[in-house]
Formats: structure tokens, sequence, C-alpha cells
């Protein structure tokens, strides 16, 4: 089984920066993809960045230029750095991993999700 565990929200002031993290771990042969995904209270969930294993990348228009996403393939961890945050980026945060514990037996895993206020 493979489990997913994300760290690092909190309360942050406007423009202010908040880095969050999520590790996999298991039985892990391959990750293909990695993501964070949000949910802002009321709305539906959206998807904020995703990478690849080779290191493509995409991001929410809306955090383009201010947030980064990375990851790092030997930790089986991404990271999302959140710069210049906004109120409208208060959400839930969410990390999702897409791989195979073995050859044939793909996963996709998420983890519980962690509180990112925006707020003076």
């Amino acid at each position: 089984q493979v489990q997913v565990a994300e760290s690092g929200g909190g309360l942050v002031q406007p423009g202010g920066s908040l880095r969050l993290s999520c590790t996999a771990s298991g039985t892990i042969a391959d990750i293909y993809l990695m993501a964070w995904y949000r949910q802002p209270p009321g709305e539906q969930i959206e998807l904020v960045a995703d990478i690849t294993k080779l290191g493509e990348i995409s991001y929410l228009e809306s955090v383009k230029g201010r947030f980064d996403i990375a990851r790092d393939n030997q930790k089986n961890t991404v990271y999302l750095q959140m710069n210049d945050v906004r109120p409208e980026d208060t959400a839930v945060y969410y990390c999702t991993v897409q791989g195979s514990e073995k050859p044939g037996s793909p996963f996709r895993e998420w983890g519980q999700g962690t509180q990112v206020t925006v707020s003076s």
C-alpha cells in the first residue's frame, strides 16, 4: 500500500510565502505524476499544479508566476512553494500521487489535506 502525507499549511498574511510538502511512502516502483489540488471554502476542488516524472509542469492560471512546484524523485516528495499569496488562495490543499507499486499495479493516492489560510 501507498500512503501520502502533506505538511506545511497554516496561516499566512497576504503577500507572504508558504511551502507545502508531500511525501509518498510504502511499496512504490515508480511515480508518474505528483500534483497539488485545492478546495476553497464552498467551492469545487481544482488543480493547482502538477509535475511529471520527467519534470513537465502545468499550473492553474491564477497561480502562475507566484507558485512553484518541484519534486525530489529520490525522496518521493513534491513541494509547492507559494509566494505572494492572496486571500483567494485560502483553501484545503491536497496532494495526489500516481504511479505503480509493481508492473501492472497502478495506484493513485491522496493525502488528507492541509489547510492554508491567507488573512491579515
